[in-house]
């Protein structure tokens, strides 16, 4: 019985051994990249971490000096931001925060700078949209029209639809469009929900300058 059990247990030593000569290789190596790819995931993990507590520290930076008005300061931090941790929300963030300080410093060429780097790095599609509506504002205030515009073109998301439509509008408007602007402003007026309450009530009102009552959608006016 027990030579009986012998020859069974070699039988089956055999057949594993048999398995892992044809086998054993091919498992070796899909464990070796399947632990590796898990490696590498974990790591990638750890490493967008730490990118991420880096940068915020340096949008910290950014805002301290933003309240201070330092642009020196906030140029400097940007550009360290920008060229050590570009692919961070908060890199997008600061550029933003550093845009208003920009602007408000006289120093639009820099502002629309920051605002177009948003725009075309952000890797958050809210925070690409605020970019370009606030660069075609710049561009809108400096009668630069088609280059608003263009920022303008394309899509948006869901929530930003209404506010690209208005302010396409308003440069339509600039460009003495009004038929296009009224047609803009229709789009954002009826976008926006009653819950945007002021927004939308302003949008109304530039609808009511160009001759259209919004909530009935019909001209008392003609748009000339």
């Amino acid at each position: 019985m027990a030579k009986h059990l012998d020859l069974e247990e070699q039988e089956q030593l055999d057949a594993i051994k048999h398995f892992w000569e044809r086998w054993g290789n091919l498992i070796t190596w899909v464990l070796i990249a399947v632990l590796g790819a898990y490696a590498a995931w974990t790591g990638w993990q750890y490493w967008e971490r730490r990118q991420g507590a880096l940068a915020s520290v340096l949008y910290e930076e950014i805002s301290r000096n933003v309240d201070a008005g330092d642009v020196a300061r906030v140029e400097r931090t940007l550009a360290d931001m920008k060229d050590k941790y570009g692919g961070t929300t908060y890199a997008a963030q600061g550029a933003l925060l550093a845009a208003k300080l920009l602007h408000e410093k006289s120093k639009s060429a820099e502002a629309k700078a920051a605002l177009a780097w948003v725009a075309d790095k952000a890797s958050d599609e809210g925070l690409q949209a605020s970019a370009r509506l606030r660069l075609a504002g710049l561009l809108m205030a400096d009668k630069a029209y088609d280059e608003a515009l263009k920022q303008l073109a394309g899509s948006f998301p869901a929530s930003f639809v209404p506010l690209a439509a208005d302010r396409r509008g308003d440069v339509l408007v600039l460009q003495g469009k009004r038929v296009e602007a009224a047609a803009e402003y229709g789009k954002a007026y009826q976008g926006l929900t009653a819950d945007s309450g002021d927004y939308r009530r302003l949008v109304g009102m530039k609808l009511n300058a160009l001759g259209i009552d919004p909530d009935a959608g019909t001209k008392s006016g003609a748009v000339s």
